[in-house]
């Protein structure tokens, strides 16, 4: 994974994980190339400009886990998610580019495999630091 992410070329994008919850309205982790996924924010997406994958395909939560590059910025603004009663950091987005729909793990639960853990319905991840 670390030789993944140091390969990354620098640039004026970030790279994006899908992390899909039913019950909750924010987006995935994002961090800039070359940052290990620990990190990253869980943001919440601000989709005025391009709506994300998932919801424009009309296929909800069908990209989870999913990795993109993402074109756009953050907004300095925080967004209030119900679900958690937590305020997450604002990413505008513009563009999308899929890097895999199967990437490394970033979870514990995926290295272990335990994925019930990343089943659970109200637990909200964090990406670890990369072993």
């Amino acid at each position: 994974m670390a030789q993944r992410i140091a390969a990354e070329q620098p640039g004026d994008y970030y790279v994006g994980r899908r992390y899909f919850k039913p019950d909750f309205k924010f987006w995935g982790y994002v961090r800039r190339p070359g940052e290990p996924w620990s990190k990253s924010q869980l943001v919440m997406l601000n989709e005025k400009q391009k709506l994300a994958p998932d919801r424009a395909a009309l296929k909800f939560g069908s990209d989870n886990n999913y990795e993109y590059k993402l074109y756009g910025h953050f907004s300095g603004d925080k967004v209030y998610e119900p679900a958690s009663n937590r305020l997450y950091p604002e990413f505008v987005v513009k563009d999308f580019q899929l890097i895999s729909t199967n990437p490394p793990p970033i979870f514990k639960s995926q290295w272990s495999g335990r994925a019930e853990a990343a089943q659970t319905r109200y637990v909200i991840e964090k990406p670890e630091p990369e072993f």
